[in-house]
C-alpha cells in the first residue's frame, strides 16, 4: 500500500496521505512524492482541482520525528522538502483543497493552510506544534497564519502551540468551511465538483490575484523560517525536544 495514494476522479486529483499508523507523518520519500504530484499537476489538462487529505484519524502530524535517530535525521533537507510542497501548492494554477479530516500539526498544518480552500471536520484540529520540540513554525506558516488570522492569534499559535478545533479554526478565519464529521465527505465532494466544473482560467487568475495581495511575503517568510530553523536544529533544546517527542515524555528545555 502506497504512503501517498493518488487517484484522478472527474477532474479532481486526490492526494491522500496514507500512513495512518503514524498519523500520516511525512517521511522524506512521501514528501518528495507529494511535491512531485503537485508540481506535475500544472501540466495535466485532465486535472482541474487538487485535493489533499489523509487516512485514519489524522490529516498529517507533520514531519516524521519517530525513531531514536530522529534528531540526527531531521535536518535542513526536511525543511527544503516542506518548502517545496508549500511552493507547489501556492504556485499551482489550479485550486487546491485541503480536506482536513483530523489533526493537522506541524508542517501538516502548514500544508493545509497553504491550500486555497480548507474544509475542516468538526473533530479536526490545527496545531503549530513546533515550539513543543524546540523549533519555530515553518512551511510558510509565519506568513499564511498571520495573513488569515492576524498577528495576535498567529503569535498565540506559534508561541503556545495551542490547538484550534475545526470550528475554532473556521471562526478564526483559518478554515473556509467546517462541518460535522458525518457530513464531511459529502461537503468535500460538493466543493470539489463545483471547482472541477468551474472556469479554469478565471479560477487560476483569481487564485493568483488573491495570493499576490495576501501572501506577497511568503517567499521571504520561507527563507526566514529556513534560516531560523537551521540554527535551531543545531541546538541542544531541539535535540531534547525531538528526542522527548519520540520517547513520549515532556522535554526539559535549557535555552542552549
Amino acid at each position: 500500500m502506497a504512503d501517498l495514494e493518488v487517484r484522478l476522479e472527474d477532474g479532481a486529483l486526490w492526494l491522500t496521505l496514507n500512513r495512518p499508523e503514524v498519523f500520516n507523518a511525512l517521511s522524506a520519500s512521501m514528501a518528495a512524492d507529494l511535491a512531485a504530484e503537485l508540481e506535475g499537476a500544472r501540466a495535466r489538462d485532465d486535472v482541474r482541482v487538487v485535493v489533499l487529505t489523509g487516512t485514519g484519524p489524522a490529516f498529517s502530524t507533520g514531519a516524521d520525528l519517530s525513531g531514536e535517530d530522529a534528531p540526527e535525521r531531521f535536518d535542513v533537507r526536511a525543511l527544503d522538502a516542506a518548502n517545496r510542497i508549500i511552493r507547489a501548492i501556492v504556485n499551482l494554477d489550479k485550486p487546491v483543497v485541503a480536506a482536513v479530516n483530523g489533526v493537522a500539526a506541524g508542517v501538516g498544518c502548514s500544508a493545509a493552510l497553504a491550500a486555497d480552500l480548507v474544509i475542516a471536520a468538526e473533530s479536526a484540529s490545527f496545531l503549530l506544534a513546533f515550539a513543543r520540540v524546540g523549533l519555530m513554525p515553518d512551511g510558510g506558516a509565519t506568513a499564511t497564519v498571520a495573513a488569515a488570522v492576524g498577528r495576535a492569534r498567529a503569535m498565540r499559535m506559534a508561541l503556545l502551540a495551542e490547538p484550534l478545533s475545526g470550528r475554532e479554526a473556521h471562526e478564526a478565519g483559518l478554515a473556509t468551511h467546517v462541518v460535522a464529521d458525518d457530513g464531511f465527505a459529502d461537503l468535500v465532494a460538493t466543493v470539489v465538483r463545483r471547482l472541477a466544473a468551474g472556469p479554469p482560467l478565471a479560477l487560476a487568475a483569481a487564485k493568483k490575484a488573491v495570493n499576490a495581495a495576501t501572501l506577497d511575503q511568503l517567499e521571504a517568510a520561507l527563507e526566514r523560517e529556513r534560516t531560523g530553523q537551521a540554527v535551531l536544529l543545531r541546538t541542544a533544546d531541539a535535540a531534547e525536544g525531538i528526542r522527548a517527542f519520540a520517547e513520549r515524555r515532556r522535554p526539559g528545555f535549557r535555552g542552549a
